[in-house]
């Protein structure tokens, strides 16, 4: 069985996560969308909250499961028997992050391979940070954030500004 992992913060997920989702899940026979719980970000959302959203985005998924891990992703991956991590890459400044990272996974889990998917055209310009912003002004964001979220992300902004 093949199984891939995508790592990431969603906070809040995004339509361009979703579709790197649906594109990943067509490749592989299991796909773990993982929340990552990072010390040194400041979500608007809990771990926990994040895991519920991305759970029940993702619910239409049948090979789509969804779990959180706080550590290296590459140790991660080794607990699951995986050894594909997906990882979407937007404009050029995406690369050399990434890459660097694909790098230190691979030697920390020789077995890892990254494999990176062109972000769609429409979401190219897409970020967590962004839909944030969006909000924060009151911007429609059915272009950006999947319908199911949309209520709490705009909940949450507004109770942020008070």
């Amino acid at each position: 069985m093949r199984t891939a992992i995508y790592p990431g913060s969603f906070d809040p997920i995004t339509l361009g996560h979703l579709n790197l989702i649906k594109r990943a899940s067509k490749t592989f026979d299991k796909v773990i969308v993982c929340v990552m719980r990072n010390g040194s970000k400041n979500p608007l959302f809990s771990a926990d909250e994040r895991l519920e959203q991305v759970k029940r985005v993702t619910a239409k998924f049948g090979n789509v499961e969804v779990d959180s891990y706080e550590g290296l992703i590459a140790d991660y991956a080794r607990q699951c028997g995986a050894n594909v991590l997906i990882r979407g890459l937007r404009a050029l400044t995406d690369f050399e992050s990434e890459c660097m990272m694909a790098i230190v996974n691979k030697k920390l889990y020789p077995e890892l391979e990254t494999l990176f998917l062109a972000a769609d055209e429409k979401y190219m310009y897409h970020s967590s940070s962004g839909a944030k912003e969006l909000a924060r002004f009151g911007a429609d964001l059915r272009q950006w954030c999947p319908w199911e979220v949309i209520g709490e992300l705009e909940t949450r902004i507004k109770g942020e500004s008070k």
